[in-house]
């Protein structure tokens, strides 16, 4: 499954820092590698303790952690929607991504001048949202002028619903609110509106990028976010990039730690930030593990067996019969598959069973 998550911002903000720590994580942890497959495109695992538990009871040929896909995109201006500056390119960048990486100014520093001659990053944030909501009203008013007609004659439902979902996102627009603040429960409406990619209906993680002073606690200008956000369904989180890159050049993981205490944080900062945006998109992860290969499978929360097991490979699922399904705790507990097998923590389980986080899954199939 792959994931895409784009980092936006201002210019001055601290986003293409953000996105060179990111590149520069493997320099952290030997399990965080990053490679570049285009100029701003990287791809970095997802940190994940249970899948290096795993790979030290097996001790397999190969180690597969899941992965993310991290695209700096071009810096935006006012206008955007209008394709002012890259607006267009960055528009179109947004649109291929999952979820959105929103990196806000909040720190001071003389030396690096901020666009809109001051700090504020509830501005900074309502500049970006207005041009995704500019742009997100002129496609749903683009359908609405499409489907008015079928909607009103009566006789295509699915005109209908989809008619009404238009208007409630309309209104949302209009007001400045982003697209996500509407709540919609239905499943079938869910589905209904996806295939309209609308920019403010992303998920979103705003990373407030702060001083080293405020790397653990936050300051004023994170409280001003979080009273900003705080209607959204969004998550913040707090990074000072410029730590970050100051703690990725240092040699050795003792050195890591030891700088990453004196600043009150007992994890870097680019490893939440991948966690966050992982969990974010409300994924889970199962586990295959053996002689061969240990590796981590993504699966959105809610999958059933056969679907898990189709990540795999579509036979899997075409063909599916069982899944043979061993707890994570049971087996670092019991240290393998025989003791599990032995003491009756496998599970045997059929087409119904809806897969759990941390789930070391064996399937059966025939094709």
């Amino acid at each position: 499954m792959a994931l895409q998550c784009g980092i936006v911002g201002l210019p001055n903000v601290g986003k293409s820092t953000l996105f060179n720590c990111l590149s520069n994580a493997k320099a952290q942890a030997a399990n965080f590698p990053f490679c570049t497959i285009e100029p701003n495109v990287g791809v970095i695992t997802v940190p994940d303790e249970r899948l290096a538990e795993l790979a030290r009871i097996d001790n397999p040929k190969k180690v597969i952690p899941t992965t993310i896909e991290i695209v700096d995109i071009a810096g935006l201006v006012k206008g955007a929607s209008k394709g002012e500056g890259l607006g267009n390119k960055f528009l179109g960048n947004i649109r291929n991504t999952d979820a959105i990486i929103h990196v806000l100014r909040c720190f001071e520093n003389d030396n690096i001048t901020h666009v809109d001659g001051s700090i504020d990053p509830v501005r900074d944030k309502e500049i970006i949202d207005t041009e995704l909501q500019l742009r997100d009203l002129e496609t749903v008013e683009s359908r609405i002028g499409k489907i008015h007609k079928q909607a009103q004659t009566g006789g295509d439902k699915t005109a209908k619903r989809m008619y009404d979902i238009l208007l409630k996102y309309k209104e949302a627009l209009e007001q400045g609110r982003n697209a996500r603040t509407v709540e919609i429960d239905n499943r079938e409406d869910k589905k209904l509106v996806e295939e309209l990619t609308l920019l403010t209906d992303k998920p979103v993680l705003y990373v407030c990028n702060v001083d080293e002073a405020s790397a653990s606690s936050g300051n004023a200008y994170v409280d001003a976010v979080r009273a900003a956000v705080a209607g959204e369904n969004a998550e913040i989180l707090v990074v000072a990039a410029a730590t970050e890159a100051d703690i990725a050049e240092l040699e050795t993981h003792e050195e890591r730690q030891m700088f990453l205490e004196e600043a009150g944080l007992t994890e870097s900062g680019v490893s939440r930030l991948i966690k966050s945006a992982y969990k974010l998109l409300d994924l889970e992860t199962y586990f295959t593990t053996g002689p061969d290969e240990s590796r981590a499978w993504t699966y959105p929360r809610g999958t059933k067996a056969p679907q898990a097991a189709g990540i795999i490979h579509s036979d899997f699922e075409r063909g599916f019969i069982r899944a043979e399904v061993i707890k994570y705790d049971d087996y670092v507990s019991l240290g393998s598959e025989k003791a599990c097998r032995e003491l009756g923590k496998i599970a045997i389980e059929g087409k119904e069973y809806v897969v759990q986080d941390g789930d070391i899954m064996h399937f059966l199939f025939n094709v």
